[in-house]
């Protein structure tokens, strides 16, 4: 299915949602056409695994080896590292926060925003940490780049906060 056509991304997710109903929640995890086939035993790998082919080989679809991961303990999935340990953060974004200089003009507001944005689940109150650089963005106007003291200490408490990154489970 070409993804350029309108509703190709909906329909695929339907369709494998379709396909894999039983699997998902169960031994899988899937969004649109990437998928996680997880076990909690090693044994049990080989059987979650052999259920997926046997879908796939049923419903014809067929996937491209050189995209795939078999047996491995830890991996990136949809931008977040998931291990046996849980959910981490995308270290990249952290990383591109802990490494901002003081910021100077709006578009460094929105890459800081933009940031938080993909690690928001992983700070807790995230909607009060981050309050002075999403009211920073609505002042936007053609008056002068406002950044004070609130804003600074709360881009400092953020590094912090973010040199230590949470799991999820």
């Amino acid at each position: 299915m070409p993804f350029g056509l309108k509703n190709a991304e909906a329909t695929c997710q339907r369709m494998v949602n379709s396909i894999f109903a039983t699997h998902v929640g169960r031994n899988m995890k899937i969004y649109v056409d990437d998928m996680l086939v997880k076990s909690k035993v090693r044994a049990d790998h080989l059987k979650n695994l052999r259920e997926t082919f046997d879908q796939l080989r049923k419903r014809k679809l067929m996937i491209n080896p050189d995209k795939c991961s078999f047996g491995v303990t830890s991996g990136r999935f949809l931008g977040y590292m998931i291990s046996k340990r849980g959910i981490e953060p995308n270290h990249n974004k952290i990383k591109a926060i802990l490494d901002m200089q003081p910021l100077r003009e709006y578009q460094d507001i929105q890459k800081l925003t933009g940031c938080l944005a993909a690690l928001s689940r992983f700070i807790s109150k995230s909607g009060e940490r981050n309050l002075s650089f999403f009211k920073n963005l609505r002042r936007r106007s053609s008056t002068k780049f406002y950044w004070d003291d609130k804003c600074s200490k709360s881009f400092e408490a953020l590094k912090e906060y973010l040199s230590s990154p949470r799991l999820l489970s």
